[in-house]
């Protein structure tokens, strides 16, 4: 492999240099798609991409996906701002919580994509759980009792009950909205599933999303979801993304989950998001 690799953490992420993501050629493609499915999380430096040339980039690695309930520019369908002013002071943010992208829908999306154009000073971090080491990490009979197991998720948040940040203002920049009775619907998907580029099995669940267990109620889910959400966000099994100007941060929604840190309040901070392919979650 001829790009410059150098991982994140010891089993997730990795930091690319040296390369132009505008002009990627046919090696430089392959190389890269062969470090995104080791690594699941990269971050490509030195990229200033405007929403165009985003979409061309994003485009590689498969369709481009519209999310539902979120609002994307005017001007580009594909893409949404993900932006929080700086007069916005104690407000809920754009995916604060652990979660996988969308993981309610049917066929969740596969990648997304970030860059990064108005950054604060400090904080706006975003961490990353490897839900494949994480799996693996678990004892032998823990995985004999989880494997056949479904799980439940829901798109709440965008429904007709209030969310758990319900009662709270949300940040502006990313207009969202809510009251669908659709997204209330509950949809089993394998608790372990397989994430195909690599042939390893990850967790597949996250507070944010994930109802209960297929087959049992919240309160007899609770002990081992919660067990679950303890062991994958452990601190080996985690990275953390410090933005710098220019960086192009991609991420498998299939073996990983995501927080963005709401830590900046009295900056702006704006980046681009694309969203790329969707897959059915599938056991082996």
């Amino acid at each position: 492999m001829s790009l410059d690799v150098r991982p994140l953490g010891s089993t997730l992420g990795a930091v690319i240099s040296g390369l132009d993501a505008r002009s990627l050629s046919e090696s430089d493609e392959a190389d890269l798609k062969a470090a995104f499915a080791e690594h699941r999380v990269l971050v490509l430096q030195g990229q200033s991409l405007d929403a165009d040339e985003q979409v061309a980039f994003s485009a590689r690695f498969g369709p481009l996906y519209r999310m539902p309930y979120v609002k994307p520019l005017d001007d580009h369908p594909d893409v949404i701002a993900v932006l929080k002013e700086a007069d916005e002071v104690n407000v809920s943010t754009f995916g604060s919580w652990w979660h996988a992208d969308f993981s309610y829908l049917e066929e969740p999306p596969v990648y997304s994509i970030l860059q990064s154009l108005e950054l604060p000073p400090k904080g706006g971090d975003t961490l990353f759980a490897d839900m494949c080491t994480a799996w693996e990490a678990l004892s032998d009979g823990m995985k004999r009792l989880l494997e056949p197991m479904k799980v439940m998720h829901s798109g709440h948040i965008y429904g007709t009950r209030l969310s758990s940040d319900g009662t709270r203002d949300r940040m502006r920049g990313v207009q969202v909205s809510t009251g669908h009775e659709e997204a209330d619907v509950e949809r089993a998907h394998p608790l372990v599933r397989l994430h195909r580029p690599s042939g390893r099995k990850a967790l597949f669940c996250s507070p944010t999303y994930t109802t209960r267990l297929e087959g049992m109620t919240p309160d007899e889910s609770r002990p081992i979801l919660e067990m679950l959400y303890d062991h994958m966000t452990r601190p080996e099994f985690t990275i953390r993304q410090r933005w710098q100007s220019g960086d192009l941060l991609m991420w498998d929604n299939r073996a990983v989950v995501h927080l963005a840190v709401n830590d900046y309040d009295g900056y702006r901070r704006l980046l681009h998001r694309t969203t790329v392919g969707s897959e059915r979650p599938v056991g082996e």
